[in-house]
């Protein structure tokens, strides 16, 4: 097999699975959820490489923020925007980054990670409080321009782990 084949092989098969890596999805990281019943969503840009093609497969900002939300709101976390969010303990938000990198023409590597940040603080100084990631996952991909739809379903995969996450510390709460 020449390297040119190898290359495809090894992209195909990475279209085929998604697999996650860095993930923190521990029960300490669990903890840190608990008693969190309002939070706010902050979803990144989709990058100007992808940004025309993902448009056609529904990789869009404010699409996937609302839909993250309608999952949240489902499983009876409250959104809350600006002041209120402001008001809240902790200013909890999740957030959600879709990072892509065309490695051949029409072929995007990506990396989709979802993160719980919140106000925390220091045991070694507790008079310093700083924003901090308590929970995240990512996943990765390869995916070609005719299925860049998977890039989003992997995201929601992760706003469901989060989910999950949530209600496993948050039982009867």
């Amino acid at each position: 097999m020449n390297c040119r084949g190898l290359i495809y092989f090894v992209l195909l098969v990475c279209t085929l699975v998604a697999c996650p890596v860095g993930a923190e999805d521990s029960e300490v990281s669990r903890e840190t959820l608990t008693s969190l019943k309002r939070l706010s969503v902050f979803v990144e840009e989709i990058q100007p490489n992808i940004k025309r093609y993902a448009e056609k497969a529904g990789i869009e900002r404010e699409a996937i923020k609302k839909e993250t939300e309608r999952r949240l709101a489902a499983a009876g976390i409250v959104m809350v925007e600006s002041e209120e969010w402001r008001r809240t303990p902790g200013n909890p938000f999740l957030y959600v980054s879709i990072n892509t990198h065309e490695t051949e023409k029409y072929w995007f590597a990506y990396d989709v990670k979802v993160e719980l940040r919140q106000v925390v603080c220091l045991e070694a100084n507790p008079l310093v409080r700083t924003m901090a990631t308590t929970w995240s996952m990512n996943m990765t991909g390869i995916a070609n321009i005719g299925n860049l739809h998977i890039i989003r379903g992997d995201a929601m995969v992760l706003v469901e782990r989060f989910v999950a996450a949530h209600r496993s510390v948050n039982k009867g709460k």
